[in-house]
């Protein structure tokens, strides 16, 4: 089959994937999927794994490479283990991100980012930017018959982060209160929209990028602001004294020290985007009473509710679309803002 791997790390980011044949995966347990891949999103996770901010955590033995890049993944099942029962070959799925045990603490709380023995296909084995993927029955939710593998493979992982961060903020949302969504790439876009499924409140969508900002107004949020010097104060002014709410999902380059100054007395914000560093003065949190949450992607029973809220129309993926003979291309196209929405990768 043909795959693009990942040889080396490189914190510069001058270095390409490799197209290359590689041996179909193989049915080696019986709970066992393999899936041919309709779509794979690219994530800004994979820029991170590609310039090494994973390897440590990911690779401590310096044993990974080259593998197979690709955690948003969609597509048919195509060979299943001989204890699968809930998908047969031909079935579109899209697949949870992680492959899970089910019988840890984690998975009996129904949290399987907290999987103790989890595989996360893209980041520590081989992913989706290849024809087929090894994955596991648990992982795998069957597809609406009118919605295709290629539409919605970046919920997989966007979609269910974005969809967590704004189930958990809409329980803290009143109608009339206000929500900021810093940054309306591949994930802040769909936040805005469940946002407004899920809660009254009024939306601030903050992007630098003109046509994301376009992308936000055709989103139905409240106000578009474009993250100038100013835009602390502007929120202020907008909210009348702050936002209750602030999800940030850029989380470097300065966005993570502007998030909490935009809170008023009483609010959170949420942190999903990463690489920077928080530093708040403690009187201020005190005084101030805000609190700070970090967001990890979503669980199965999310990627199902959003999946439900995808094939109703209620929440759709605004995505540009590239072969597997373009992924360099794909991710520089990404790395330098040139994507609206989300990359997907289609073999």
């Amino acid at each position: 089959m043909k795959a693009a791997r990942l040889h080396r790390y490189d914190k510069d980011m001058n270095v390409e994937l490799q197209l290359e044949d590689l041996p179909k995966p193989q049915i080696s347990a019986p709970d066992d999927v393999i899936v041919r891949i309709g779509a794979a999103g690219l994530c800004r996770t994979d820029l991170h794994i590609i310039e090494g901010v994973w390897k440590d955590i990911q690779d401590p033995q310096g044993t990974l490479l080259p593998y197979v890049l690709g955690h948003e993944n969609a597509g048919w099942v195509e060979e299943v283990g001989s204890a699968v029962r809930t998908v047969k070959p031909g079935d579109a799925v899209i697949c949870h991100p992680l492959r899970t045990c089910g019988v840890c603490y984690g998975c009996r709380r129904g949290e399987d980012m907290y999987c103790e023995h989890a595989r996360f296909p893209g980041l520590n084995c081989d992913g989706g930017f290849a024809e087929y993927l090894l994955t596991s029955e648990r992982a795998l939710i069957k597809l609406n018959p009118n919605v295709v593998p290629v539409d919605v493979a970046p919920l997989a992982d966007a979609g269910i982060t974005a969809y967590r961060v704004a189930k958990r903020a809409a329980r803290l949302l009143t109608p009339g209160q206000y929500a900021v969504v810093l940054g309306v790439g591949g994930l802040g876009h769909v936040a805005l929209q469940v946002l407004h499924e899920l809660c009254g409140a009024r939306t601030i969508a903050i992007d630098r990028s003109s046509s994301a900002r376009t992308l936000a107004q055709e989103l139905g949020a409240h106000h578009v602001l474009d993250g100038n010097d100013t835009v602390v104060q502007e929120v202020k002014d907008l909210t009348h004294g702050g936002a209750h709410v602030v999800i940030d999902f850029v989380g470097e380059l300065g966005a993570e020290q502007v998030s909490w100054q935009m809170l008023r007395q009483g609010g959170t914000h949420f942190v999903v985007g990463y690489g920077g560093r928080i530093e708040v003065p403690t009187v201020h949190m005190i005084i101030n009473e805000i609190a700070i949450a970090g967001s990890l992607v979503g669980n199965y029973m999310e990627l199902v509710e959003l999946m439900e809220l995808n094939a109703e129309g209620r929440v759709k993926l605004h995505s540009q679309k590239y072969r597997l003979d373009e992924i360099n291309r794909a991710i520089d196209d990404f790395k330098h803002g040139r994507i609206v929405g989300r990359g997907v990768i289609v073999p």
